[in-house]
């Protein structure tokens, strides 16, 4: 891990991309500095492991770069997707012993990682950090919800709908998708995607190129997708 790690400078929190987004946003100049001089900057390959589920909670995280994917393991060893994290999202559980989730790239990333016990005690003498700390808590936690929605309780359409609009909002607050929330690079593949929705490559494929003739998306390339009626995807999302 050491060699993907490099160490924290006075101008990384100033050239960062997530910057007015990331948990960190309401620190001041002197705050971000020291809070840049216990954390270091990591790139990750799409596939590469950040976190492992059940380990103890040694690392957190902000992600710079790149989408992640949450995931645990059920009893009979099958993968269980908890969600997607975007540039500006935060990783791990501070103050807990133990991590409940697994933590993969999906795609080449950049995150900011922390030795947990010094992002504790950092927060714990930083109040403004800790009021970020709960609101992403019950942000993660409405997230959650809604996942869990879409992944038990959404047909195939339904599923697909909701993962292209929640892209695309995402788009215009993280910078990661190509574009101004309609039109954007999903930098993913369709088996991917059909992956984290837990849908066959084939289902995604057939509802994608459905939703192209009714006029909802346009495909201007295999990982391009344009939104021409939100409404209407909307209702399909329900």
């Amino acid at each position: 891990m050491d060699g993907n790690i490099t160490a924290g400078s006075g101008t990384f929190c100033d050239a960062c991309t997530v910057r007015n987004r990331a948990i960190c946003s309401d620190l001041t100049r002197d705050e971000l500095g020291a809070l840049n001089s216990i954390g270091r900057q990591r790139k990750l390959r799409a596939g590469e492991q950040l976190i492992w589920e059940g380990d103890e909670a040694v690392l957190v995280a902000n992600v710079v770069e790149g989408l992640l994917k949450l995931s645990s393991s059920t009893s009979d060893g099958r993968e269980q997707i908890l969600g997607i994290a975007f540039p500006a999202d935060f990783l791990g559980r501070p103050f807990g012993g133990s991590t409940p989730y697994g933590v993969e790239a999906l795609t080449d990333a950049q995150v900011c990682v922390f030795q947990r016990k010094d992002f504790d005690r950092f927060a714990k003498e930083h109040p403004r950090l800790e009021h970020k700390l709960l609101e992403r808590t019950l942000a993660e936690l409405d997230q959650t919800r809604k996942w869990m929605l879409l992944l038990g309780r959404l047909n195939a359409e339904q599923k697909l709908a909701s993962f292209l609009l929640q892209a695309a909002d995402r788009a215009s607050e993280s910078g990661f998708f190509a574009g101004d929330g309609t039109s954007f690079d999903l930098q993913l593949s369709r088996q991917q995607i059909a992956d984290i929705l837990g849908l066959t490559i084939e289902t995604v494929s057939r509802q994608m190129t459905k939703m192209k003739s009714q006029g909802l998306i346009d495909l201007p390339s295999r990982r391009t997708v344009t939104i021409l009626d939100r409404s209407a995807l909307e209702d399909r999302a329900e």
